[in-house]
């Protein structure tokens, strides 16, 4: 018995590490990269916006599995389900559970990020009812989603943005919010594709030491500097939405590899 609670201690030791480190890399590579924000536009390789077709799935079918395949199917089959169209995202399935699913696209990065164009971005989450409400979360891109397929400029976009923030027509999240994002088929960036399967919760701005975050063997990372008003705190978990175990939780000695 001792032996086998000091395996499960030592397994959840190391799931915390493979945490912490895995989550290190998430911030670097999904929401900043200080040095492009201080290079010529031209070191993009997405300097632009690509054709809008390359942005779609090639069918309405293919594009609601996506955004269902982002929660466990006890939690996506009972959700609404929305895809994106000519003009913006349109519901497709009605669900009773409050949640919404949707694949989301590169533009829901931050103005600065050199993929903001990157047309190969496909993110499937499931958002519970209280971000899908929150105005600056899913509403905001929605909006920004109707912005672009409009031919409306990033510049004129972050203008639209940072006015709204001052009037008061964005605001901080509402508590609360929570996000399933365990798709296998995740492509966040050129670097993580897929990343690791994760629940994403979403807060007013608030300090991480609240959350356990950023501490010591903590599974809690927090980021509270990338996006306005708001903390988004993360917990890696083991399994994608299909119940496969992810790699990086499986048995270094066993896999060959370690972290």
């Amino acid at each position: 018995m001792k032996k086998q609670i000091r395996s499960m201690n030592e397994s959840r030791g190391r799931a915390a590490g493979v945490a912490k480190s895995l989550w290190a890399l998430a911030l670097l590579a999904i929401w900043s990269n200080p040095s492009y924000a201080d290079s010529a536009p031209s070191a993009s390789p997405y300097p632009n916006m690509a054709p809008v077709a390359q942005y779609m799935s090639a069918s309405q079918v293919e594009e609601i599995a996506l955004a269902r395949s982002a929660a466990p199917a006890s939690v996506s089959d009972h959700a609404d389900v929305m895809v994106l169209g000519p003009h913006g995202y349109e519901t497709v399935a009605k669900g009773d559970n409050g949640f919404v699913c949707l694949v989301f696209r590169a533009w829901d990065m931050s103005f600065d990020n050199p993929e903001f164009w990157n047309p190969k971005i496909r993110t499937p989450q499931c958002i519970n009812a209280v971000s899908a409400r929150s105005i600056s979360f899913l509403p905001r891109y929605l909006t920004r989603t109707e912005w672009v397929l409009a031919g409306v400029s990033m510049a004129e976009m972050q203008s639209r943005e940072a006015a709204e923030w001052k009037d008061g027509r964005l605001k901080p999240p509402l508590p609360g919010g929570m996000v399933f994002m365990l798709s296998k088929q995740q492509y966040i960036n050129d670097s993580a594709h897929p990343w690791h399967p994760h629940v994403m919760f979403v807060e007013p701005r608030t300090q991480d030491s609240q959350w356990g975050a950023n501490l010591h063997g903590s599974p809690v990372q927090g980021d509270s500097t990338n996006v306005a008003e708001t903390s988004i705190f993360m917990v890696l978990v083991a399994r994608w939405s299909d119940g496969t175990l992810d790699a990086a939780y499986a048995d270094p000695g066993q896999q060959g590899h370690s972290h």
